[in-house]
């Protein structure tokens, strides 16, 4: 397969915020939802760790989040013990979904809560499997579609230290009974399934020790923080089951479920885009090389069933091998693709290898985030993260040239802002408009040039516990008032959106 070259110049992007056209005969200058195709839909995300709490209640048996936050304290010193108690005030927050018009929500379903020990073996907590349907049922006669996650980073506990969760093969029967599992209780009410969230986010955290903000379960190869591991392989490796986990997923739900309950599965991908840093070949290259160890190491391999030939190139024995029975296990594993956007970076060639070799500087790229002193794009309240809204059309584009023109939900983007435990000022979230308003335009512009996509997710509903960050970060739509009760507060962001998506 011969890949198009899609990376292009500083100042050669086709993207405008401008000149949108008329879809369904609304005014691109009136932005609003009648612009996009019947069906289109908007909601907002979560994740069960980030959210529920409850953690060592309603016999839920404990994850390498629950080990690692209480092992290694986040940078504020919290724990997601309680995050923002969705488990008990779900019925509520689906009122505020509601109340806002939100179509969808994605929530992702705590591998440890149905099964406390991981394995079926180990028996199936039947107060989880009812908490889920409560939750699923309570949105679905609330007029909301549930797009729901297996996986969000919170494996069992009880399978790391058995055998060290996805560096071994063994996760892969697991995880499929897992999934069954979930398929057998939700799946007649289910439509919307996705296997994995963000896999190059969870393995570049938790198993290479080079990059910064190390996640669970926490390994890397000089032990500080940490777990010894070792950062040239192991990334490669978890990565490696985590993508057949995926495969065989979905090839058992397509077998045995896809018929009789009418749904359909997916996977979602993370990528930042990459700009070339000048106008030379060689960071040009060091671009498209970028999005091949970022997007392609994942979104290769379940549309073509392999890995990109430079990482195969760059990597060598590092990289495991695909048998010819998992590479077309792999090929066009999915119904639809989930894409999540941030952020854009500027790349730029490294001439000689690292000499600390790890899956973070195998691609022989500099990142920076400025050039000259000029940033990216705006600055947000996170580091590292800047407003680029042309990177997500171009990422769109992308996709479509390259990997078959998929059906794509964007299942995450957003924008973080610093705590400050200013409840007045916090919910006077201006930038976060003007990045929703800007993102989804350059969504519209892409569905114009032909990209299929079908969904817009915010991230997040509500402001949650943000992984290493704790509280430190607010994401949401609507504010949580920690010293108040958990109380939650619309933010002008979410009052933005309800009017939004009830303009004519």
């Amino acid at each position: 397969m011969e890949e198009k070259m899609r990376i292009r110049g500083v100042m050669q992007s086709t993207f405008a915020e401008t000149g949108l056209g008329l879809i369904n005969g609304c005014d691109s200058s009136h932005l609003n939802r009648c612009n996009f195709p019947s069906g289109f839909l908007f909601g907002a995300g979560s994740s069960a760790y980030q959210y529920e709490g409850s953690a060592f209640e309603g016999g839920k048996g404990p994850s390498i989040w629950d080990t690692f936050t209480h092992k290694y304290p986040v940078s504020d010193g919290s724990y997601g013990d309680v995050a923002i108690d969705f488990y008990n005030l779900y019925k509520d927050d689906v009122k505020l979904m509601k109340h806002i018009g939100l179509d969808a929500f994605r929530i992702s379903i705590s591998w440890p809560r149905i099964l406390p020990h991981g394995k079926l073996s180990g028996g199936v907590n039947k107060e989880g499997i009812t908490f889920y349907n409560n939750v699923f049922n309570e949105l679905i006669a609330n007029g909301i579609t549930p797009f729901v996650t297996l996986f969000h980073w919170d494996l069992p506990q009880e399978l790391e230290d058995e055998y060290n969760g996805f560096l071994s093969p063994l996760i892969i029967d697991d995880f499929r009974n897992f999934a069954e599992l979930c398929f057998e209780e939700f799946g007649d009410r289910i439509k919307h399934w996705i296997t994995v969230n963000e896999p190059y986010i969870f393995i570049i955290c938790g198993y290479d020790g080079g990059f910064a903000g190390n996640f669970a379960p926490g390994r890397c190869s000089s032990p500080d923080n940490c777990v010894q591991g070792d950062s040239a392989t192991e990334p490669y490796i978890a990565a490696h089951h985590m993508l057949i986990c995926h495969a065989s997923t979905i090839k058992l739900y397509k077998e045995k479920y896809q018929e009789t309950q009418k749904g359909e599965i997916g996977i979602t991908q993370v990528s930042n885009w990459m700009v070339p840093h000048s106008s030379t070949k060689l960071d040009i290259e060091a671009a498209q090389r970028a999005l091949d160890f970022m997007y392609g190491w994942f979104i290769h391999p379940v549309v073509y069933g392999d890995y990109p030939e430079i990482m195969k190139s760059l990597i060598g024995n590092r990289l495991p091998k695909f048998t010819k029975e998992e590479s077309s296990l792999l090929k066009g594993s999915f119904d639809f693709l989930g894409v999540n956007y941030y952020t854009a970076t500027y790349a730029s060639h490294i001439s000689s290898p690292n000499s600390n070799i790890t899956s973070t500087t195998d691609n022989m790229v500099h990142f920076s985030s400025d050039i000259e002193g000029v940033p990216i794009g705006d600055p947000t309240g996170v580091n590292g993260f800047y407003v680029y809204p042309e990177g997500l059309y171009e990422l769109l584009i992308y996709t479509k040239e390259n990997y078959n023109n998929p059906t794509i939900y964007i299942t995450e983007t957003g924008i973080g802002d610093q705590n400050n435990g200013d409840v007045e000022n916090g919910i006077k979230d201006v930038q976060r408009i003007d990045f929703y308003n800007r993102h989804i335009r350059g969504v519209l512009q892409a569905i114009q040039q032909g990209v299929n996509v079908k969904g817009f997710f915010a991230w997040s509903f509500l402001d949650n516990f943000e992984w290493v960050s704790g509280y430190t970060i607010r994401f949401g739509l609507c504010y949580v008032d920690h010293e108040n009760g958990l109380k939650r507060i619309p933010k002008q962001s979410a009052l933005w959106f309800k009017n939004w998506l009830t303009m004519k």
